[in-house]
């Protein structure tokens, strides 16, 4: 007498269903995978460009607020910081003035002059003063000793946006040459405030762009900078960038035609501040 065995197993359909259900939750799965992934390459990017926002609001902030500093209190503007003809880079210092502007055909930036604090005290790039203070209050300053920092901005050409720099030289150094200073600039924006011709008035009346300005405009009493921050490009995930949008609102048809036709889905983020001269202040 023959007995039958029964065969127990998954048949070809069961097979086919349970292939089909894993196939959907590995393609879930991965998609989870690929969406936090990309959403954490955009928040390190952000935060790149948040900390280098910051770091150069602090960096630009610390030489701006070195500007018109006089070892000597008493010593008037005028005497501590006698006129300087253009040169270097820089517009003309007329007396009294101790911030100009870049020579519009440099590109973009400004120029500040200041007495060191401290003997020795290092300027931009990091190179020693030759000043060595024997007295508080010095009674003689020559022009030589004087630290005038030329900062000027040079862009990632027309595809690299987040090669743009911000660089500096003491234009008193032996052999000055440019040194970088920031870096990840794709676009900047310079703005003076200038006031009245009272000497004693430092109130800001109005903001000249930097191309405008001319040592004949009045005395920079405040400066407004604006810098546009980029990360490596193909990291954004949609095509428009709000922050992008805003800043090419205001931005001349050169520099808007180049940020549009490098943009390349990049990561954006914009730095902004106004600076006073505060040694300026009566």
């Amino acid at each position: 007498m023959k007995s039958s065995q029964r065969q127990n197993g998954l048949s070809m359909i069961e097979l086919l269903i349970s292939l089909a259900i894993s196939s959907f939750l590995i393609l879930g799965i991965t998609q989870v995978y690929i969406d936090n992934k990309r959403n954490q390459v955009f928040q390190l990017n952000q935060m790149g460009n948040l900390e280098g926002s910051r770091f150069a609001a602090l960096v630009i902030d610390q030489y701006l607020g070195k500007a018109g500093y006089r070892r000597n209190p008493a010593a008037l503007v005028e005497t501590s910081f006698p006129s300087r003809a253009a040169g270097g880079d820089c517009l003309e210092f007329k007396a009294g003035h101790t911030a100009t502007g870049l020579n519009p055909d440099v590109g973009d930036g400004f120029c500040i002059r200041y007495q060191p604090q401290v003997s020795g005290e290092l300027d931009c790039q990091g190179s020693s003063s030759g000043v060595n203070y024997t007295e508080a209050f010095p009674s003689t300053f020559s022009s030589a000793d004087q630290v005038i920092l030329a900062f000027k901005y040079e862009s990632g050409g027309n595809t690299d946006l987040e090669k743009g720099r911000l660089l500096c030289k003491n234009l008193n150094a032996t052999a000055p040459q440019y040194s970088e200073l920031l870096s990840g600039i794709a676009d900047i924006r310079l703005e003076f405030g200038v006031g009245n011709s009272d000497a004693l008035d430092k109130e800001v009346s109005t903001f000249i762009s930097q191309k405008d300005w001319t040592a004949d405009s009045g005395a920079i009493r405040s400066i407004r900078y604006n810098l546009l921050l980029s990360s490596r490009a193909k990291l954004r995930d949609s095509d428009d960038s709000l922050v992008l949008d805003k800043w090419l609102e205001g931005a001349p048809e050169a520099s808007k035609t180049r940020l549009q036709n490098a943009d390349d889905r990049r990561i954006y983020q914009i730095a902004s501040s106004t600076q006073n001269l505060r040694n300026l202040m009566p």
